[in-house]
């Protein structure tokens, strides 16, 4: 099959070179001349493990190829995806819209013959229908369907997803479609990897009820977790104690500051608008979007309690800042409510992430870089655990404690256990929901 992916951002860049894995020929297409240059020379724009390597097996193999040409690259192709962003809107919560639409019409415009036209970028419902009359309006001699194929990505294990997935979600309408979007995805379907296809609207849906859900896990768990401070429980044992429960599972039931990134954020706004919109509240959604904010807040008293109820004068090293381990992805991370915060109280903040500082620097200003943990506590009054990097799970506690002006500790992410950072030398220790 021949395809054309209109975008080369996160979604884009790891879906073309994926379906060049798959044997397809594909060709990634971005407006923006340095990334396609970047591309071209073997280099990859954003930070996402083993995607490098797959990307310039497959440059080599000649079934893949970037371009700024999108009537070249769309002419003749199977199908087009596209992956650009949908922000969120500013003022009303809405997702942007106006990349897709835009990408639609010049895709419109492009068609030679009949071709289905992908919206892979997250999108509210009814979407892809707007997609198909944008590009009627543009060409209405056009021979083309469209088609809903939501991403189930997770940044850090993004290959894997896309080649092991637990499902992939098309929505079509016409048997055409459906034929085109089950060659593509043929090599996923003969390892009897499940492969939902269903109508345009319970696909966009989809994406954005999975989303909600997860998320809603997250801060079900950061409440119970400012619970279990209060009644002495300790959350990581009643994690593991409902997660055995089949009905429930053991994923994404792990207390922190909160979450973030480039997908829950944006997707539960747009969803609880979306309801709005309808006259059907999402009343559990809107509530997960306040309770969030409210546990990055929280985070934020609890280091002020270990810094005597003031930053100011205070040094403190803060370990990861993007809003996950393995990726540079820093939208929406509690590091950007957190790390202000210490700032902005009159801290002296010394930030050590292995790829955040690509992004961060622009989005932290104040801040001290480092690239050793060990240096950064030097001194310190404090050091703050904010993304679980596999470099900080195994620190040696007494050498940071011994070198520390104050040895104090903020484990947000519950990486050591409270005996052992006492053992270790620390005078005061505080974890999310270890009462």
């Amino acid at each position: 099959m021949r395809i054309a992916m209109i975008g080369t951002g996160y979604v884009g860049l790891v879906s073309g070179v994926c379906f060049s894995d798959f044997g397809h020929d594909v060709i990634c297409v971005d407006k923006d001349p340095r990334k396609i240059e970047m591309l071209l020379d073997g280099k990859v724009p954003i930070y996402e493990p083993g995607l490098d390597a797959l990307m310039v097996r497959n440059v080599d193999a000649g079934r893949l190829t970037f371009t700024t040409d999108l009537p070249s690259a769309v002419d003749g192709a199977d199908a087009v995806f596209i992956a650009v962003g949908t922000p969120t809107r500013r003022g009303d919560g809405h997702a942007d819209l106006s990349y897709v639409m835009a990408a639609a019409e010049e895709v419109a415009r492009a068609l030679t013959g009949y071709c289905v036209v992908v919206t892979k970028s997250t999108v509210p419902v009814g979407t892809n229908r707007r997609v198909a009359e944008v590009v009627r309006s543009a060409n209405p001699d056009a021979d083309f369907d469209v088609a809903s194929n939501p991403e189930f990505l997770r940044e850090g294990a993004a290959i894997d997803d896309f080649m092991r997935p637990d499902r992939v979600v098309v929505g079509v309408e016409s048997d055409r479609a459906a034929q085109v979007m089950a060659d593509i995805y043929r090599p996923l379907f003969l390892r009897d990897f499940p492969i939902v296809t269903t109508d345009l609207e319970s696909a966009e849906m989809i994406k954005y009820a999975a989303n909600a859900f997860l998320a809603t896990k997250i801060t079900f768990i950061n409440e119970i977790a400012a619970l279990c401070e209060k009644v002495g429980a300790d959350v990581k044992e009643v994690s593991k104690g409902i997660g055995l429960d089949g009905r429930i599972g053991n994923k994404f039931l792990h207390a922190g500051p909160g979450y973030g990134g480039s997908c829950f954020p944006k997707d539960t706004s747009a969803l609880a608008r979306t309801g709005q919109d309808y006259a059907s509240p999402q009343n559990i959604v809107e509530t997960v979007i306040r309770v969030n904010e409210a546990v990055k807040t929280r985070m934020i008293g609890k280091l002020r309690d270990l810094c005597d109820d003031t930053f100011n004068g205070k040094t403190v090293a803060v370990l990861g800042v993007t809003f996950k381990p393995n990726t540079d992805d820093m939208r929406d991370a509690p590091s950007l409510t957190i790390v202000p915060a210490l700032v902005g109280g009159g801290a002296r903040v010394r930030v050590v992430d292995p790829q955040g500082r690509r992004e961060g620097e622009a989005m932290l200003p104040g801040v001290a870089w480092m690239d050793d943990p060990y240096e950064a506590a030097k001194g310190a009054d404090l050091i703050v655990i904010l993304t679980e990097w596999n470099e900080f799970r195994a620190l040696d506690l007494s050498r940071l404690a011994g070198s520390m002006a104050t040895a104090r500790m903020a484990d947000l992410r519950n990486i050591y256990s409270p005996g052992d950072v006492k053992e270790a030398g620390f005078e005061a220790y505080a974890a999310v929901g270890r009462g």
